[in-house]
């Protein structure tokens, strides 16, 4: 009988893992897609410098496919997305043209939120901006707020909360904001925004936040000042961009679940190749290396002032820990997948201070406790939180992605290391931000 099964099923796809009684091992190399934080970024700031930016392996999910769609929209010049080379005409700071359509980011909340810092500030054009039905109700006030108050025009639903969204371009004035949470997304829409004004925007976080945004936007020319000691950026207005070439490393969140997978699974020895392994990013591996893993960094290096890494990660017993604060921005997308470490950990793991994962793709702390708890796994969760008691054999179960992304593989890893059959629904919400991620699955996979 095959390990992996997928097959089509009322219009969404349904996975079938059968892992061996013997058990399955991952062996060999692979790389991951592409960062898809430094993808966005990568086109959108493309889309707004001036000249040409050549973008060399970029992800080729869902995500920033709504990107580019939304830029092309705007008169931005994109050759057909690919991993090898993309070429962007940009349109210059200030110059993107009104859509005589409305902008669908789909499901990419980076793609939104970030790209409203930019549109508030294109004058004398209005646009209207919408998304799936997930991303239509997640929280949009957080970035829309601070733009008002620089002084932007913005019209959401729900008392402004939720997208569909109107805006109409203006002159912006700089503010000096401290956000509430530590979020690379406020901080970068906010920076987008500061990239017109005159004069000095600053953000200052209560934890610090993964800074893609403040690196590409130096490597493009823009002006920052960075106070690590505060939590604090400022971009300096009006800023000039110019096209670049951009280098895109590895994701280290589509890394996590092979790191996760080699280290449950007995036998398994994986080298995964050119991870971003970028400082504000790296909160999972400390975690894992807290519990026990056995991942080596090699052939260390910058790419487009990045560092980047190859990760040997080989199979260990991991023990259950306890983390949350300042960790939990640098591993937020990463918590699923250390929920499944958790739960082959000996021992209990306790993840605090994670409420931000209630209003991601889905409510992911009630998905994890709900999805690995039909799998046996005993998980308490709480208002900001999870408890994961570790140690209890998993057994296959019907689980279902809530057409979330990391849940969907998450999931599936946790199949591999369970007995008996798994069936998981809606996986292709994988797609997001691997497309490749069961085919790769079943390379690697030997039983």
């Amino acid at each position: 009988m095959a390990l992996l099964s997928l097959n089509n099923y009322q219009s969404h796809q349904r996975l079938t893992i059968n892992p061996p009684a013997q058990g399955v091992a991952l062996t060999g190399r692979l790389r991951v897609p592409g960062d898809k934080s430094i993808s966005h970024r990568a086109l959108m700031l493309g889309a707004i410098a001036t000249g040409e930016t050549i973008i060399e392996g970029l992800l080729l999910g869902e995500d920033p496919r709504s990107t580019a769609h939304c830029f092309r929209a705007m008169g931005a010049q994109i050759s057909e997305l690919n991993s090898e080379k993309i070429i962007v005409q940009g349109r210059g700071l200030g110059q993107l043209q009104e859509p005589s359509t409305v902008l669908d980011a789909g499901n990419s909340g980076t793609t939104m939120r970030l790209m409203l810092g930019l549109l508030a500030g294109q004058r004398d054009c209005l646009f209207t901006v919408t998304g799936d039905d997930s991303l239509r109700q997640r929280p949009m006030s957080r970035v829309i707020q601070p733009l008002q108050q620089m002084g932007a025009k913005i019209w959401a639903r729900n008392n402004g909360k939720f997208a569909p969204l109107a805006v109409q371009g203006s002159q912006l004035k700089p503010i000096h904001y401290h956000s509430p949470i530590a979020s690379a997304q406020v901080k970068s829409c906010l920076l987008l925004a500061g990239l017109t004004t005159e004069g000095d925007t600053t953000i200052t976080e209560p934890a610090l936040s993964r800074d893609h945004s403040e690196r590409m936007l130096q490597a493009f020319g823009a002006k920052l000042t960075i106070d690590s000691a505060t939590h604090s950026v400022t971009v300096h207005g009006p800023a000039h961009l110019t096209g670049q070439r951009v280098v895109v490393p590895g994701d280290i969140s589509s890394a996590a679940f092979w790191l996760v997978a080699a280290s449950i699974l007995p036998g398994s020895e994986l080298l995964v190749e050119n991870v971003g392994i970028n400082p504000t990013r790296t909160g999972v591996l400390e975690v894992l290396d807290q519990m026990g893993a056995d991942i080596t960094p090699e052939n260390e290096r910058l790419v487009t002032g990045e560092p980047v890494a190859d990760l040997r990660v080989r199979s260990s017993r991991l023990r259950g820990c306890t983390f949350g604060g300042e960790i939990i921005p640098r591993l937020i997308d990463e918590i699923p997948i250390l929920a499944v470490a958790a739960a082959f950990a000996e021992g209990t793991t306790r993840i605090e201070d994670a409420a931000e994962l209630r209003v991601k793709e889905s409510d992911r702390l009630a998905a994890i406790a709900s999805e690995l708890g039909k799998m046996g796994a005993k998980v308490t969760e709480f208002a900001d939180g999870l408890e994961i008691q570790g140690g209890i054999p998993l057994q296959g179960a019907e689980v279902d992605s809530l057409t979330d992304h990391r849940i969907a593989m998450a999931l599936a890893i946790a199949a591999l290391g369970s007995g008996g059959q798994t069936i998981l629904n809606r996986a292709e919400a994988a797609a997001i931000s691997y497309p490749e991620f069961f085919a790769t699955l079943g390379e690697v996979a030997q039983g």
